[in-house]
């Protein structure tokens, strides 16, 4: 399967930036990014057939706690990415995003509508469980 994304945007961080923050992964890190891509977001861009941006991937402890993220949160350990679509069709891309989750074999740990502004997805939690856990917030 193609790759429809890279490292360096799941590492990209504008507010890591704004506030001088070395959001650099170790190589641990960037194992569990190339796991992300291959297992969860590449599977996903395929089925949804058109370009997705990563609005926040790859957060250290630093930045995670800018943004006010949850301490356990997958971002942390790579294990995350909250995605939007390129078309601008966020609710559309969600309810896909979730039902293409719910209904297919593709590991994954949390799919959370987040505001109805984007799309979190995870691969692993915490305890490298994968819950299936789908679910709205805000």
């Amino acid at each position: 399967m193609k790759s429809y994304f890279t490292i360096q945007e799941l590492v990209n961080s504008d507010i890591a930036k704004k506030f001088n923050i070395d959001n650099t992964p170790s190589l641990e890190i960037k194992e569990h990014l190339k796991e992300l891509i291959e297992k969860l977001l590449n599977p996903i861009r395929e089925a949804w057939g058109g370009p997705i941006l990563v609005r926040s991937g790859y957060r250290c402890p630093e930045l995670n706690a800018k943004v006010n993220g949850v301490k356990t949160s997958a971002h942390l350990r790579g294990y995350a990415a909250d995605l939007v679509p390129g078309n601008g069709q966020r609710s559309k891309f969600i309810k896909f995003v979730q039902s293409y989750l719910r209904n297919n074999n593709v590991p994954f740990d949390q799919c959370i509508n987040e505001y109805n502004m984007w799309c979190h997805v995870g691969l692993k939690s915490p305890l490298n469980a994968q819950r299936r856990q789908i679910f709205k917030i805000g």
